[in-house]
């Protein structure tokens, strides 16, 4: 078992995981998603598209998780909360996109050509998960 700090450290590291939410009959629905982990905040933030099954299944339960592996594949954190749904890009300047470029910078900085990149996002309906991390557990090595 490992303090909150080494947990978030983890988290904070990496920027690929495993984001869990629950299925209409209870099961897990993993996929795997690349992230941003504010500490500050303790927010999670994924793209994601509307039309899969996250979306989904978030706007019927926001209850979700993000399983983080170390490169060593056995240092894990698993980050538990509550998750909102940004709107879904709509126009090349709304607010949903703004964020989906916030979170594309986190992760990847600079793109080549955001004025394609606001299209895609409009054109493939994506919008951002904001996961509110309420309990981490996992195993940190040090």
């Amino acid at each position: 078992m490992a303090d909150d700090a080494a947990l978030e450290r983890l988290l904070e590291e990496r920027d690929l995981g495993v984001l869990v939410t629950l299925k209409r009959d209870g099961r897990p629905q993993l996929s795997n998603v690349n992230y941003h982990y504010d500490a500050g905040s303790r927010l999670v933030r994924v793209s994601i598209t509307a039309d899969r099954a996250k979306a989904r299944n978030l706007r019927r339960d926001p209850r979700a998780s993000l399983h983080v592996s170390a490169a060593d594949g056995w240092s894990y954190t698993v980050a538990e909360g509550t998750a909102e749904l940004s709107e879904v890009a709509a126009d090349p300047h709304d607010a949903a996109v703004e964020e989906l470029i916030e979170v594309y910078r986190a992760i990847g900085g600079e793109h080549p050509d955001w004025d394609d990149y606001r299209r895609a996002m409009v054109r493939d309906g994506r919008l951002v998960v904001r996961l509110h991390v309420e309990h981490l557990y996992g195993i940190a090595r040090s």
